[in-house]
């Protein structure tokens, strides 16, 4: 009876893997079969642009200081967490390759979108992009190990960081000859946050905070709303929706964190 039930669960946990991949190829598929998206030249005019201390748009620039912090603090968790020798938040040292790189992207977040919002354009924006990626695709690269395959996601970090990269590189330099696409950008944002919690409802965790993860999805959820009303959202509280599209990223950013702080391997 034991083997029967662990040879359907194994038929279960096989069929699992061949649905999660099938929908990432109709992503793709769907994503591409879209026309070319360009970058709307009114993305820049952003609500709030009141300098302060002579900084330009302060508040979009200072509401960045969240993403600085919880990267650097990010990375010190890890270094700490490698030098005791572990506090449960992985397994085994190769879960930890993503995350290094994640709490890096964060960190270079804060630096780029500040340089970004203290000039915007389209220049600049490819700096603010940039390393998001890096930090969207090693999440995707780390959940996959913890959910999917460990050898399968430490495998796919480098390559996911690459493609990530490449989805920046190919619409700035299509901006650059007047044919910009931010498709494969889109793809790398939105196909992850689709990604993510998809596997988290399809494979069975091997530590707590399942709920944690989700929150921090719904913090970056929340945090597209704010960006897509940053007038409306200004008109009515005096405070721009897009500084709040950062402060919201950022505690999704530390929602994160505080996940790996509390969460302990299951049985």
């Amino acid at each position: 009876m034991p083997m029967r039930n662990g040879t359907s669960d194994s038929r279960r946990l096989a069929g699992r893997r061949w649905l999660f991949l099938g929908i990432g190829v109709a992503m793709v598929a769907a994503m591409f079969a879209l026309p070319r998206i360009p970058q709307d030249p009114g993305y820049h005019n952003f609500a709030d642009t009141r300098p302060w201390l002579g900084i330009p748009n302060f508040l979009d620039v200072a509401s960045n200081l969240p993403f600085l912090v919880v990267g650097l603090l990010g990375l010190r968790f890890m270094a700490r967490e490698r030098t005791a020798g572990g506090s449960g938040a992985f397994l085994t040292p190769g879960e930890r390759q993503p995350y290094w790189v994640l709490f890096f992207g964060v960190a270079l977040t804060g630096i780029g979108s500040v340089y970004y919002h203290w000039s915007p354009d389209n220049a600049t924006l490819f700096w603010d992009r940039l390393p998001m990626t890096i930090a969207f695709m090693a999440l995707l690269s780390g959940i996959i190990a913890e959910r999917v395959n460990l050898a399968l996601g430490r495998y796919l970090l480098g390559p996911l960081v690459i493609l990530g990269v490449l989805s920046t590189l190919y619409w700035h330099f299509g901006e650059q000859r007047g044919v910009g696409d931010l498709r494969p950008y889109a793809l790398v944002q939105f196909g992850s946050l689709v990604a993510i919690p998809l596997m988290a409802l399809l494979f069975p965790p091997r530590y707590s905070g399942t709920a944690d993860l989700f929150v921090a999805i719904g913090w970056y959820a929340l945090a597209k709303v704010f960006e897509h009303f940053d007038h409306e959202i200004f008109a009515v509280v005096g405070i721009s929706g897009h500084t709040l599209k950062h402060l919201a990223s950022g505690a999704g950013a530390w929602w994160i964190l505080r996940m790996l702080e509390r969460r302990r391997p299951l049985p």
